[in-house]
């Protein structure tokens, strides 16, 4: 009696599961095909021209649209992005689903790979066709090729539109014979061939619906992504398309700044950005760069009276675009070996003093400062990012240029894989910029800008106490002076790991043995357009004339050795 019970309850279950597979088989059949935008780095809907395609695709064949985002585990597991950078992923996440929903849609964040997960919408969604902003970024190049191979193999149609960039690379690639522009000048002057870039989209007034797809498709959280926001300090720069319009608003606001700026004229060590900031939003692609361009030509249209590249803000995006071209089309771009571009220099190995630098541990607190406020908000000014980057290389310490670009990768808000290389190759005189006899002093640098050190003491606060005249070198205070902050160096805060007047004549020489040996085409930047080339002070070794270059080069100091490169 008991087994006949049982098994009446197993067909009549049997028969609820098929009928409700039949019943999801058939909603599935009545669901329209679905049409997917794939967002990546372009997480706004202004000037998203992908996006207005996917737009028109789904409109004009009834289909339903998916903007989708996918946590690549290439990057959740790789430890190379820091705490900051992830919460302002994910504040620009938040924020594009909150405009999304604004527009009757939503995200759907998916988790894994790619390769894995697109196939798996495709398969399960009837999706007909994907669209995407173009990548030049070499691992995204890959991964996009093989994404579009994986659909076509299922009969899906892919879509990609150049957007993140003001113009299209093979563009100015064409433009210039077919080889990219290897001096800022040579890529003003093909821009000025060009034309203005193409005017930025507005965003969709309305978007097809989503309908209604099946799964745990949320924005993730910090805890998801291994972040403890307990440990997180202030944010100064939420995530966010909504944001990122705003401070660009906020910007505009005030046409005389605008027209007058010169980035090397703002200060590195103000207790405020002296700049925008809004290369985080630019780089995530929350504000276009189509649009922040169109923008500022109105308002110097406007004055009539402004600034102009290198130096304007034009002149900043300009670089961007500079180093975005040269990026996509040199191989091995973000290393010295098998970069055509790159000076081969026997850098030194030493974990030490590269664990040192990065911690902002090295006795110099106008570089440990600077050091404290990227791991601490994400985010340095330019010429600050260009002194610790002296400093790590031809400068100071003397470390290959690759690791200070990982340790920047990893903790800038706007790490950019293309600008991020190239100004770490210019930085260390590896690429672009060949005066490497013109150093960047860690004292003297800072004190241009701050000279009573308040921004060393907001970051460094041990140090608050000392009296201006020994801010920048606080191992040259009487210890009395020591004791009275209540800060002793060597106890409290480290003594200098290396001694500045002693190590830049010599790795000046190190620079000089190097080039010489290898002598190859290397064209240099144009006169006054080096990332060194501002006004001179501050460089401990801007007094060297092209005759001091040349009595380094005679010099008879020994280059690094194997047995110095592997030094730990």
């Amino acid at each position: 009696m008991i087994s006949a019970i049982h098994f009446i309850i197993q067909i009549r279950m049997s028969a609820s599961v098929i009928l409700c597979q039949q019943r999801d088989s058939e909603a599935v059949a009545m669901s329209p095909p679905v049409v997917i935008h794939w967002f990546r780095k372009g997480l706004r809907l202004h000037d998203n021209p992908a996006l207005l395609k996917a737009v028109d695709y789904a409109t004009q064949s009834g289909y339903h649209l998916r903007p989708v985002f996918i946590l690549d585990p290439q990057f959740t597991r790789s430890g190379r992005v820091g705490a900051n950078r992830w919460r302002f992923l994910v504040g620009a996440l938040s924020d594009l689903d909150s405009s999304l929903q604004l527009l009757g849609s939503r995200l759907l964040v998916c988790r894994g790979s790619p390769e894995t997960v697109l196939p798996k919408l495709i398969r399960e969604w009837d999706v007909r066709r994907i669209t995407f902003e173009t990548d030049t970024e070499p691992y995204a190049v890959a991964r996009d090729a093989r994404v579009a191979q994986l659909a076509r193999e299922l009969s899906c149609a892919v879509t990609s539109v150049t957007s993140h960039t003001l113009y299209e690379p093979a563009q100015v690639l064409a433009a210039n014979g077919g080889k990219p522009p290897l001096t800022y000048q040579r890529m003003v002057t093909l821009v000025e061939q060009l034309g203005a870039p193409v005017a930025a989209e507005p965003a969709p007034r309305s978007l097809p619906p989503p309908g209604q797809p099946a799964g745990h498709f949320s924005v993730p959280s910090l805890a998801e992504l291994g972040v403890d926001a307990e440990q997180l300090g202030e944010e100064l720069y939420p995530g966010g398309e909504t944001e990122g319009l705003a401070r660009l608003e906020r910007s505009l606001a005030r046409p005389d700044w605008v027209c007058r700026f010169e980035k090397p004229k703002t200060a590195p060590n103000s207790l405020q950005p002296s700049t925008t900031v809004l290369s985080p939003y630019v780089k995530f692609g929350c504000v276009s760069a189509r649009l922040f361009y169109h923008r500022l030509a109105d308002v110097y249209s406007r004055r009539g009276n402004y600034t102009r590249p290198p130096v304007s803000l034009h002149g900043q995006l300009l670089w961007r675009e500079f180093f975005y071209v040269v990026g996509a089309n040199t191989p091995n771009f973000d290393r010295m070996e098998g970069n055509a571009i790159c000076r081969q220099i026997p850098w030194i190995e030493n974990e030490e003093f590269l664990k040192a630098w990065s911690e902002g541990r090295t006795g110099y607190p106008w570089i440990d400062a600077v050091m404290t406020q990227l791991r601490q908000e994400g985010w340095i000014h330019h010429l600050a990012r260009h002194a610790v980057a002296c400093f790590l290389t031809r400068g100071d310490l003397f470390i290959s240029w690759e690791h200070g670009m990982k340790v920047f990768d990893e903790l800038l808000l706007d790490a950019d894989w293309s600008l991020n290389a190239a100004n770490w190759m210019w930085l260390s005189a590896s690429a672009f910029f060949h005066q490497f006899f013109r150093v960047y002093s860690p004292v003297a640098f800072g004190k241009k800008t701050d000279p009573n050190g308040d921004y060393i003491k907001k970051y460094l606060p041990k140090l608050r106490k000392y009296p201006s005249q020994y801010i920048y070198e606080p191992w040259k205070a009487p210890i009395a002076t020591q004791k009275a902050a209540g800060c002793i160096v060597g106890r409290d805060y480290p003594k200098p790991i290396v001694d500045h007047d002693k190590v830049r004549p010599r790795n000046i020489e190190w620079m000089a043995a190097a080039y010489k040996k290898g002598k190859a085409a290397h064209p240099a930047p144009a006169a006054g357009l080096g990332a060194d080339s501002q006004d001179g002070k501050g460089h401990s070794g801007s007094a060297a004339s092209s005759k001091s270059q040349k009595r380094s080069t005679q010099s008879n100091s020994k280059s690094p050795s194997k047995k110095t490169r592997s030094k730990k």
